[in-house]
């Protein structure tokens, strides 16, 4: 398998378990002191949950311009993705930089080593040459 399908695959299945994880914090997980600077500690607040879900949704619309770029789906996002694909690398650097600098050490523990697995994987598809 090529180095940019894979990248891709593997970008898609740990932006799963972060949707995963969104979804189970909008649903009420007590898992708040993992998400959000550690703000807070049990299960967030209703306005919070939204934020979850909507950011739930932004994860795999990234999702699915990786795999757009890669050539593994979502066809006609194909020649958008070819400028678009930055936007997730930028997106994913940020985040890194935000789970590097929590105040929460299980944040930092937990999310910034799949931030950085996902800023690696969106440099080598949006840096890969096209099949």
């Amino acid at each position: 398998m090529k180095i940019k399908r894979m990248a891709a695959f593997i970008y898609a299945f740990a932006s799963a378990g972060v949707v995963a994880f969104q979804i189970a914090l909008a649903l009420g997980a007590p898992w708040g002191a993992y998400a959000m600077g550690g703000a807070f500690s049990g299960s967030f607040p209703p306005p919070l949950r939204i934020a979850a879900l909507v950011q739930a949704a932004v994860l795999l619309f990234l999702a699915a311009i990786v795999l757009a770029r890669a050539g593994v789906g979502f066809h006609k996002w194909f020649r958008p993705s070819r400028w678009v694909i930055w936007f997730v690398v930028a997106f994913t650097t940020v985040s890194l930089v935000l789970n590097l600098l929590t105040p929460s050490a299980g944040e930092r523990m937990i999310w910034a080593p799949v931030a950085f697995v996902l800023l690696v994987t969106s440099l080598l598809v949006a840096t890969g040459r096209t099949d």
